[in-house]
């Protein structure tokens, strides 16, 4: 099974009472939304699993990745799904790898989602709608910005996408932007 948009939202709340995480879930959907779109692929779909990517997080921080396999069983997801989630992970919590075209995606834009939004909030509007992709790279240059955030993933997901740095960047600030 692959879940709507409404069971997924549903999902995620019920085991995500964090309004932050909700947001970056929803950031994340909003991102792998617009890459689908551009790949002509299943927008829905990939949606959902943008939704659903830290769907262990708040409950097992220390087992996330891991606990999220039997979660997604639970609601009868198919295995497919699972694996994209799972792989998002790949080298920090996890040794699914990434192997399609979404699943590097997810990978790529994950952390990049947190930058682009902690970038946001230190502007005056609160909001990435003005942000230009010179103020972001100046941020994402900047270790001592966002430090959690782990670049080394973000480069090497661009390089798994075959995509440059300024590319990643630049198409994830345009998908993060309110339409």
């Amino acid at each position: 099974m692959i879940p709507t948009r409404d069971e997924a939202w549903a999902l995620l709340c019920a085991h995500t009472q964090s309004e932050a995480l909700r947001t970056h879930a929803c950031m994340v959907e909003q991102v792998m939304r617009a890459f689908a779109a551009d790949a002509g692929e299943d927008v829905e779909y990939w949606g959902a699993v943008g939704l659903l990517h830290d769907l262990d997080y708040e409950e097992y921080p220390q087992e996330h990745c891991v606990r999220v396999v039997e979660m997604l069983k639970d609601a009868n997801v198919d295995d497919a799904f699972i694996h994209a989630v799972v792989s998002h992970g790949w080298g920090s919590c996890t040794d699914v790898e990434p192997e399609k075209y979404m699943e590097k995606v997810l990978y790529a834009i994950d952390e990049l989602t947190g930058l682009i939004h902690a970038a946001a909030l230190m502007r005056p509007s609160k909001s990435c709608d003005d942000m230009e992709l010179k103020s972001l790279k100046k941020k994402y240059k900047s270790p001592a910005f966002a430090a959690g955030v782990d670049r080394g993933v973000i480069e090497r997901g661009a390089q798994m996408l075959d995509m440059s740095l300024d590319v990643l960047l630049e198409r994830t600030l345009e998908a993060m932007k309110s339409k």
